[in-house]
């Protein structure tokens, strides 16, 4: 019996096998698609993710595979510099093929140890109070002591656990893709200009080696498990702009809808949800990926101390209390920035106003920041303003702090050199370092890099310590 079975191998599912590997869970991942994602879609990497692959060791693969670009642009398509000075070391765009990232994500996952079997679908599932036997599409049946869900929008797991999924159904629809471009750059910039005066929705962006990405959208809403021909793409261009700008050899055509909706609960009993199982909003922003990611950071730790018997009471239900609220608050900028990018005199006006704003640097820092993920904050019910936010990399004494972090365990960073991690030892690294570039004198970060607790007296922090890694060892 594996601990762990989780239906879906995407990024959200292989980030929560890797997750729960180092910590030494046994997981099982079912795929469905027989052979891995070969799409040559360009998704993007925020700036939070990246801080999240730099915690365990991953970045430097995944920039090799990748291309940076600044943030900007990113609420709304509306145009606007990088903030100033800000308060990441990873403050930029990383745009990688979807492919790449489900290559380098499952093979993190392998290299743990974690076991992944592609053309398996899971088609049931019974739940006790021992595990949850699960029932393949071939009739093949495994037991494991938790499933989740990693399965997708159309998520099968969510469907069978009988939690509802509500929300607004699409009202638009977007043709997407990846193809080269015939006519000149300086014709495309100029026409791509005055198309968007009258519809922000539209866009053709150059993502290097020829290929740029089209978006377009329709002039109504069909059946989103049809995918859209290249056909349709010259007619929709021709509609819309006039021209068809010479497009040819597509490398991905897709079509999206603005359905946004969010699972009424994460978990039943010893089932749970992650990734677009638990929430689907368009992808405007490029926000999805990362929220997915972020919610299997967030569950592994918390989901191996369950199975290890050292969670705390409560630990494991604290997964969907924060990333919950998260969810709501990206389903809400998607909505806000679809009716911003709507045709109209109304959405426009209140484009052009939120246009000249951005000119602040607060608000500019403010929007990005909710976009990247960097703004968000647990509620652990501390008055100090740091608790309940990720921990930023920092400079230590001969390294950087992330690079202490990828164990997956929590971390006391010292300036003190009068504390200890006593009898958490085993699940929380201590770093003394006197000249650490922090400016508090210790800090307590939890596996997923969340601030737990910041003082300089040893029972504050034992009472933190046993809050999020249980009882102390003897």
């Amino acid at each position: 019996m594996a601990d762990v079975i989780i239906a879906g191998c995407g990024p959200a599912g292989a980030m929560l096998a890797a997750e729960l590997r180092l910590h030494a869970v046994d997981v099982l991942v079912l795929e469905k698609e027989p052979e891995p994602v070969s799409r040559f879609q360009v998704l993007s990497l925020h700036t939070r993710s990246l801080e999240l692959l730099a915690m365990r060791g991953l970045l430097d693969r995944f920039l090799e595979s990748g291309r940076r670009r600044p943030i900007s642009g990113v609420f709304a398509g509306i145009s606007a510099p990088a903030p100033e000075n800000p308060d990441s070391a990873y403050a930029y765009i990383l745009g990688l093929r979807r492919k790449d990232i489900d290559r380098l994500l499952e093979q993190h996952a392998l290299d743990l140890g974690a076991q992944v079997r592609h053309g398996c679908e899971v088609t049931g599932f019974e739940q006790d109070e021992q595990g949850v036997s699960v029932e393949l599409a071939d009739g093949e049946r495994l037991r494991a002591r938790y499933l989740v869900g990693c399965d997708g929008a159309r998520s099968t797991v969510r469907t069978l656990l009988g939690v509802g999924f509500p929300g607004e159904p699409a009202r638009t629809e977007t043709l997407m893709g990846e193809m080269e471009v015939g006519m000149a750059p300086e014709e495309v910039a100029a026409t791509v200009a005055e198309v968007r005066k009258a519809n922000p929705r539209f866009s053709i962006r150059p993502f290097g080696e020829g290929i740029h990405s089209v978006v377009v959208p329709t002039a109504d809403v069909t059946d989103r498990a049809e995918a859209p021909t290249f056909e349709d793409f010259q007619r929709r261009l021709r509609e819309v702009a006039g021209t068809d700008f010479g497009v040819h050899s597509p490398r991905w055509l897709s079509r999206f809808g603005d359905a946004t909706r969010l699972a009424e609960h994460y978990s039943v009993g010893r089932v749970l949800l992650a990734g677009d199982a638990a929430h689907i909003h368009p992808p405007t922003g490029g926000q999805g990926l990362n929220l997915g990611v972020q919610d299997a950071f967030n569950l592994g730790w918390k989901l191996a101390a369950r199975i290890h018997g050292w969670a705390p009471e409560g630990l494991l239900d604290t997964y969907e209390a924060e990333r919950r609220p998260v969810a709501e608050d990206v389903l809400d900028n998607t909505r806000a920035q679809m009716e911003l990018s709507s045709p109209g005199a109304g959405p426009r006006a209140v484009r052009g106003l939120l246009t000249r704003l951005m000119d602040f640097d607060e608000v500019n820092r403010f929007l990005v920041e909710e976009i990247t993920a960097v703004s968000v904050r647990y509620d652990f019910g501390e008055s100090r303003d740091a608790v309940g936010r990720r921990m930023p990399d920092t400079d230590l004494d001969g390294g950087r702090l992330y690079d202490r972090m990828h164990r997956g365990r929590g971390l006391l960073l010292d300036r003190t050199g009068k504390l200890t991690a006593g009898g958490w030892s085993d699940r929380v690294d201590l770093i003394a370092d006197s000249v650490a570039a922090v400016d508090v004198p210790a800090v307590l970060s939890r596996p997923d890099g969340h601030v737990a607790w910041i003082g300089d007296d040893q029972q504050g922090l034992d009472e933190q310590m046993s809050r999020w890694f249980g009882a102390a060892a003897d």
